[in-house]
């Protein structure tokens, strides 16, 4: 059986990930889960090794280069995406990361409450699917595989 790879994009403050992967665990399905770091401060610190900067712009500019790197890998490894988007902070990353998907034929769900609906409407549109709860996202993994 195929081990299916899924790339975990967006939102860092909930357990959304870790409740998508328990849940594939528990149904026993062959899914092998990747995601950009989810630790705010090391992700920010990516670039620091190439040594300082005195603008935060050029720090930033620096680290997301290189994280890029991680998420253009992954995204272009994986067999479909799902994309989280939270009420609290704005996800521009995942956002991109949706356009990225979309660019290369990349299949993703979207998974976000109704209250956020009208800002997504393009990355719905764009999207196979839309999930408001990672117990969604695990039945159509479920679907997608034991079908």
């Amino acid at each position: 059986m195929k081990t299916w790879v899924v790339y975990l994009s967006g939102e860092i403050h909930t357990d959304w990930r870790e409740q998508i992967e328990s849940g594939a665990k528990s149904l026993g399905l062959p899914v092998r889960f990747t995601s950009p770091v989810t630790d705010h401060a090391a992700s920010d610190a990516a670039g620091d090794h190439l040594g300082e900067e005195e603008k935060s712009f050029w720090r930033d500019h620096k680290s997301s280069k290189i994280n890029a790197i991680r998420t253009r890998v992954a995204i272009e490894e994986a067999d479909l995406a799902v994309i989280r988007f939270g009420d609290k902070y704005k996800q521009w990353n995942a956002a991109f990361d949706a356009g990225f998907c979309a660019a290369l034929s990349k299949p993703y769900i979207t998974l976000h409450d109704e209250a956020i609906i009208h800002p997504l409407k393009e990355v719905d549109a764009a999207a196979q699917a839309w999930a408001t709860t990672p117990a969604q996202v695990v039945e159509i993994l479920n679907y997608l595989i034991k079908r």
